[in-house]
């Protein structure tokens, strides 16, 4: 975790940014049910301020950033009653989610945010980063594409580069990123409290940052056998290559997937590094399993998602499909399963206009 001062820690500086509470964890026994394991929690990152979870990690990081630039509190940047030179600019590459984090902080810093999508990202999720006020910028190609984009022109304008992948371990703005999501994961410890501790989680991986987050928050909090698994989009399945390689590399797949905010396809450095170090495993799915898995977890109680946000629910079922794989995952009757269903519909999401 990165050093910070109470203000400026990521719970008390987004509970006054984003008037941030803690989402919900949800006990669903029907799904248990359903899929034949003892319980199943889900995390519902739907009801963040933006819609999902990216506003913890994009919000967070992009205030230090700023806060490091001009050497100030990160908590200063939200009074708006103190005069103070122009700030820099914001840039930042995205499938969507992060860059209306990024550009939701620019507008609480009072400064500009530029954001580059590929050319994959709807117009909807476009329409609600320019309604925050950014600069929209469409790049011809993939994420990995629209990520070098940015940083170029970051390089090229000296504006601020807030990423949430990087190929550098000791990337701060990532480390920023990640302490943000881990947000999550400390809402979980206390929440848990209320529920038999899980023996499995569940999550879905773009880059790996919210993977490595909750693997590092919530990995002593498990009960045994303590079992962290990562699932990806078998045509996106970047994280997984890395932990085959030990290193970054260009996953195989041509990046086409229903689960739009996975769609990378070169793991975060500083995230592969935490999941390395907690022997967390990878799964792939289809997209069959991506498709039908929001519909599932809504049929049984859940929260309304995406494939993307419903990705950890696709992977479980995957693998308790394949007795070889849940043998190896050690997943069965008597498992407890923590999901996170990361994002809202977009239809249901509230406008961004303000």
């Amino acid at each position: 975790m990165i050093e910070a001062n109470d203000l400026d820690s990521p719970s008390a500086l987004l509970r006054l940014s984003l008037a941030h509470q803690p989402t919900p964890l949800l006990p669903l026994p029907p799904l248990a049910a359903a899929l034949g394991v003892a319980a199943v929690l889900v995390k519902d990152e739907g009801r963040r301020p933006l819609g999902n979870f990216k506003a913890l990690g994009g919000v967070y990081a992009s205030l230090r950033a700023l806060a490091r630039a001009v050497g100030a509190p990160a908590i200063s940047l939200l009074d708006h009653s103190v005069e103070r030179p122009p700030l820099p600019a914001l840039v930042c590459a995205s499938d969507g989610n992060h860059g209306l984090a990024v550009a939701a902080a620019a507008r609480l810093a009072r400064t500009k945010a530029r954001v580059f999508l590929p050319a994959i990202v709807p117009p909807a999720r476009l329409a609600r980063i320019a309604a925050k006020g950014a600069d929209v910028v469409r790049v011809a190609g993939t994420y990995d594409e629209a990520v070098r984009a940015a940083a170029a022109s970051a390089q090229e304008t000296g504006d601020l580069l807030i990423a949430d992948t990087s190929p550098e371990e000791g990337d701060p703005v990532v480390a920023d990123v990640m302490a943000g999501y881990g947000v999550i994961a400390e809402e979980i410890r206390g929440q848990l409290a209320a529920h038999a501790a899980p023996t499995h989680l569940f999550v879905q991986a773009g880059v790996g940052g919210l993977a490595a987050a909750l693997v590092s928050g919530l990995q002593a909090a498990l009960a045994p056998p303590r079992r962290l698994v990562v699932v990806e989009p078998a045509n996106a399945a970047c994280v997984g290559a890395a932990l085959k390689a030990r290193r970054v590399v260009v996953a195989p797949g041509d990046l086409q997937t229903s689960a739009e905010m996975l769609s990378c396809g070169e793991a975060s450095a500083p995230a592969l590094a935490i999941l390395l170090r907690a022997r967390a495993e990878a799964i792939a799915v289809s997209e069959t399993d991506l498709l039908a898995a929001p519909g599932l977890l809504a049929a049984k109680g859940g929260p309304r998602t995406t494939p993307s946000g419903a990705a950890g629910l696709a992977g479980l079922r995957a693998a308790l499909a394949d007795p070889a794989l849940a043998a190896r995952l050690s997943l069965d009757r008597a498992s407890r399963v923590l999901l996170i269903a990361t994002e809202a519909r977009l239809s249901d999401m509230e406008p961004s206009h303000g």
